[in-house]
């Protein structure tokens, strides 16, 4: 809302530094500040709030160390994450973008998912909260949506390169002669509809997902809308599930999620930045720039929480925020066609899902086979298995986020190896 004030008040009144707002990067450099300044504000008055309501956690006896003591402390502060990251957006970004109206309305939507869930457990008194099925049948309702709006709408576009042929004049030629020759490889004006992402390890670095199914005949792209919104379905549940999964220990999902999304935001600005694009050779996508402002309140608002979630925990985000988060992550890859990236970069949450999967897999074919159920981690998601192990989850929370830094050095990385 500011960006059109301000971007008004420079046409009609020629104000002295309203043109400051034009930048993405003085705008971004706002969304940190704002939403540190409401995670840290609001947050603590949103747990004065919870704790009058008694509207606390119940931890189930695990028999882990110093689980007691988190009895009783307050849950959903996931509330404090999506507001510290809706008001900068909706104050600094150009709302009327499509891929900022498609990251507002995902974080809305799975917000409202783990609220309800988070709402069940606390006030209905039930520890199960919203069904399973329910939650699937939400991330699938916004995989369809974030997925039909990334293929049909006319602004999500991406410019391809093309051979730039620049003529030469040869000033020592008496007669002037003209030579043409090929330069280097440029961005070409035209924008058009793709569903092209990038992919690591390979020479150009780009897969069509429309190739996928070309085995079907000559009309093949005409299929690759259904093939697509599938995909973006599947990364959406499979992060967000992954999110809120890692969630599990006092800043674990915070601070991973904050890592993870400075890269994000950093491949947001250089996709949307013809020259960086450039350099870096990866996808230009026109309007994705915008994306950055997001991806700043996003990471401000995870350290801001980090103030009250870390070790030991004032309040807890419940599925109010770690759906959220994962969910958001997840539809910001997407969208700036980065989520073939998600197993490296998101491998904190790729591994804390894969540890579940695997406990649960193999108990079941022991039992089956040798009639007693058999474990392979001491306990899943893979976190516990280390506090079993007799690991403060301070120390754990930190090797993760070591791990979490050095899978987003990686991430970088790929984009060379080829």
């Amino acid at each position: 809302m500011l960006y059109y004030f301000f971007d008004y008040l420079q046409r009609c009144c020629d104000v002295p530094g309203a043109g400051v707002f034009q930048y993405i990067s003085f705008r971004a450099a706002l969304a940190v500040i704002f939403s540190l300044l409401i995670s840290m504000f609001f947050g603590k008055r949103l747990i004065n709030f919870l704790r009058k309501k008694q509207v606390g956690e119940t931890v189930r006896d695990l028999g882990l160390e110093g689980q007691n003591q988190k009895q009783g402390t307050p849950t959903m502060g996931g509330l404090i994450i999506l507001s510290a990251i809706l008001i900068p957006t909706l104050l600094f970004s150009k709302i009327h973008n499509v891929y900022i109206i498609l990251m507002i309305i995902s974080t809305i939507w799975l917000g409202l998912l783990g609220f309800m869930d988070d709402y069940i457990k606390v006030f209905k008194k039930n520890k199960k909260g919203l069904q399973g099925k329910f939650k699937i049948i939400g991330q699938v309702g916004l995989g369809l949506i974030v997925g039909l709006t990334l293929f049909f709408h006319e602004n999500v576009i991406i410019r391809e390169k093309g051979a730039q042929r620049q003529v030469i004049v040869d000033m020592s030629n008496p007669l002037f002669s003209m030579n043409e020759v090929a330069l280097n490889e440029v961005y070409s004006p035209d924008e058009i509809k793709s569903t092209k992402t990038t992919i690591p390890f390979f020479k150009n670095n780009e897969l069509d997902y429309s190739i996928l199914i070309s085995w079907i005949g000559s009309g093949y792209k005409n299929w690759s809308w259904l093939l697509y919104t599938i995909i973006v379905i599947l990364i959406v549940a499979a992060v967000s599930n992954g999110a809120n999964l890692t969630d599990g220990i006092d800043g674990l999902a915070t601070g991973t999620s904050a890592i993870i999304g400075t890269v994000l935001g950093i491949f947001a600005y250089v996709s949307g930045n013809t020259v960086f694009a450039d350099y870096l050779n990866i996808m230009y996508i026109p309007y994705s720039g915008e994306l950055v402002i997001f991806m700043s309140a996003f990471v401000g608002a995870c350290v801001g929480f980090l103030w009250y979630n870390s070790f030991p925990a004032q309040i807890f985000m419940g599925d109010t925020g770690s759906l959220a988060i994962g969910g958001i992550i997840a539809v910001f890859a997407i969208a700036i066609r980065k989520e073939l990236l998600i197993p490296i970069l998101c491998g904190i949450f790729f591994v804390e899902n894969l540890s579940v999967m695997i406990q649960v897999s193999y108990f079941k074919y022991t039992k089956r086979k040798h009639g007693e159920g058999r474990r392979v981690f001491l306990m899943s998601p893979l976190h516990h298995h280390y506090q079993k192990r007799g690991y403060h989850e301070s120390k754990i929370v930190t090797r993760f986020w070591i791990m979490g830094i050095m899978l987003a050095v990686f991430t970088f990385v790929t984009l060379k190896l080829r």
